[in-house]
């Protein structure tokens, strides 16, 4: 709100460093509340994950395996054929 009102402020009083004040301030506001929905989401994946693992770590082990293997697949140095 509070850049709203800086960046309207310097419009309407030609203040160009206000309005772009402003417009920062508005900028760091909507990246604050996109962290925020970001972090909230990464909290639900992870309690997922760790009642997937609670549930079921049979199958959380075989994922994890698969996982490693194909890593360690497409990671590993091959060897150059002649």
């Amino acid at each position: 709100m509070q850049g709203h009102l800086k960046d309207a402020v310097g419009g309407l009083t030609g203040n160009i460093g206000l309005q772009a004040e402003g417009k920062f301030d508005q900028f760091a506001g909507h990246m604050q509340q996109d962290f925020a929905d970001l972090y909230d989401e990464g909290e639900g994946v992870v309690e997922k994950a760790v009642t997937l693992v609670r549930d079921k770590p049979l199958l959380a082990l075989g994922v994890v395996s698969f996982v490693g293997i194909v890593l360690g697949w497409l990671l590993a140095p091959r060897s150059k054929r002649s």
